[in-house]
């Protein structure tokens, strides 16, 4: 199949941004056991350290990515969701959804350094943005963004936004984009003014929540909550594309070496993995059975390995239709999809 692909690349495009090499089909190469109470959100991988951050509950867990083993803690994150790593000022931070606040902490302690109080009601998904140099985290209850800069430890901006903020991604180049999962549109934020840019619709796509980016194409995948993932164009908005995908995604990841979307349906338990043929021209080249639960993902650019936490649930309570089934102890891990040529630990 990956022969057959790579000769209609070459005749029909002049060659892909991929190969057969780079086409290895995915698998699940190991699944880590990890103790503890909490639930959990979203997670973050140092790629150069070989540590994965997770978030979960009131604390945030830190492995090593070689090994599997849980090698340190950053505590007291209460309501933790999201995870920004930057290497580049040797500080990781955490959004502490009870709290209103941003917990900055030291990648190679795991200590708190300082705590940073946000304007807006319970921060969510987090994204550090190299051109400015900024912080923006994504308040859920307040339909807003904070813009904080990590020297200073303080916010100096808050961005309105028209509807409830889901993930993010940045462009590196000025622009940072997100979700808005109530109105089925993403929001394209100049980070050099920390303005909004541009509101695009998302035709077809109900309650976007991932997103990622193809910077080199300029293109943003957002999984949708109807089992579809859209690709939009990030110069004018336009709708490229719309992939089947599984049900009840939350998180995805763009793998830009081998050009493949990594789309993670908790509720089907499956991971949908999606070819970039041209930057208008998609495939879904596997569906790689994960676990029911598995829902947010990180991606290590450099193994191409993808981490998702999932865990293990009871009956659902009866009489309270509000109420979330149970999560059964110890059934909290962490499973590892990678290429299944080259292994992983």
């Amino acid at each position: 199949m990956h022969r057959a692909l790579a000769l209609a690349c070459i005749i029909a495009l002049g060659g892909c941004a991929t190969s057969a090499a780079r086409n290895d089909a995915l698998g699940v190469t190991a699944t880590w056991a990890v103790s503890g109470d909490g639930r959990w959100d979203l997670l973050d991988v140092d790629s150069g350290a070989h540590r994965l951050y997770v978030s979960r509950s009131n604390r945030v867990q830190v492995f090593d990515t070689t090994t599997g083993a849980m090698t340190g803690e950053v505590a007291d994150t209460p309501g933790v969701h999201g995870i920004a790593i930057v290497p580049s000022l040797g500080r990781g931070f955490a959004t502490d959804g009870s709290a209103n606040r941003v917990t900055e902490f030291d990648l190679a302690s795991l200590a708190q350094v300082r705590s940073i109080a946000v304007s807006g009601a319970s921060p969510d998904a987090v994204i550090y943005d190299t051109a400015s140099k900024h912080l923006f985290a994504f308040n859920a209850h307040s339909n807003s963004a904070s813009v904080l800069d990590p020297v200073a430890g303080r916010e100096v901006a808050t961005i309105a936004l028209a509807g409830n903020p889901e993930l993010a991604a940045s462009d590196g180049r000025g622009h940072v984009y997100v979700n808005l999962e109530s109105r089925g549109e993403v929001v394209d934020i100049d980070t050099s003014t920390s303005k909004i840019a541009h509101i695009w619709a998302l035709p077809d796509c109900e309650e976007p929540t991932g997103l990622a980016m193809d910077v080199t194409h300029a293109r943003l995948f957002s999984a949708c909550a109807n089992g579809q993932m859209a690709v939009t164009d990030a110069h004018d908005g336009h709708a490229v594309a719309r992939i089947p995908i599984g049900d009840g995604p939350d998180g995805l990841v763009f793998d830009a070496a081998l050009g493949r979307i990594l789309v993670p349906n908790g509720r089907s338990g499956t991971l949908t993995v999606i070819q970039e043929l041209a930057p208008d021209r998609y495939e879904v080249a596997q569906t790689v059975t994960t676990a029911q639960s598995a829902r947010t993902i990180a991606l290590d650019p450099a193994t191409h390995r993808a981490y998702l936490p999932a865990a293990s649930f009871g009956p659902k309570p009866a009489g309270d239709e509000h109420a979330r089934p149970p999560m059964l102890p110890g059934s909290f891990r962490i499973v590892v999809v990678a290429p299944l040529a080259a292994g992983s630990p």
